[in-house]
């Protein structure tokens, strides 16, 4: 299946791959790399991740290490819609 990242969860990603860049810049770029791999785990089988319906309505939840990367499946694509670390408040964020 095609994914498509929205403009939040883009801006995210860069923030994530900024703060690592702080301390170790080739881990940065190997992180969002292992990113953008998930997510392409995502597109591929969408359904085996669980719904996350008690935050939003159809929404799912992947994790890649300490991140949460919450999507949501439409009838042609997977929309990453956020990239979150785990310790925030999911909630505050939808």
């Amino acid at each position: 299946m095609k994914f498509r990242i929205s403009v939040q969860a883009a801006r995210e990603i860069r923030g994530i791959g900024e703060y690592i860049a702080r301390d170790n810049p080739d881990r940065a770029n190997s992180f969002i790399e292992e990113l953008h791999a998930r997510v392409r785990e995502i597109a591929d089988r969408p359904l085996s991740f669980p719904s996350r319906a008690d935050l939003a309505p159809d929404l799912r939840c992947a994790l890649h290490r300490p991140y949460l990367i919450l999507f949501r499946i439409s009838d042609d694509a997977v929309e990453i819609i956020h990239v979150i670390h785990g310790a925030r408040d999911v909630a505050q964020h939808l």
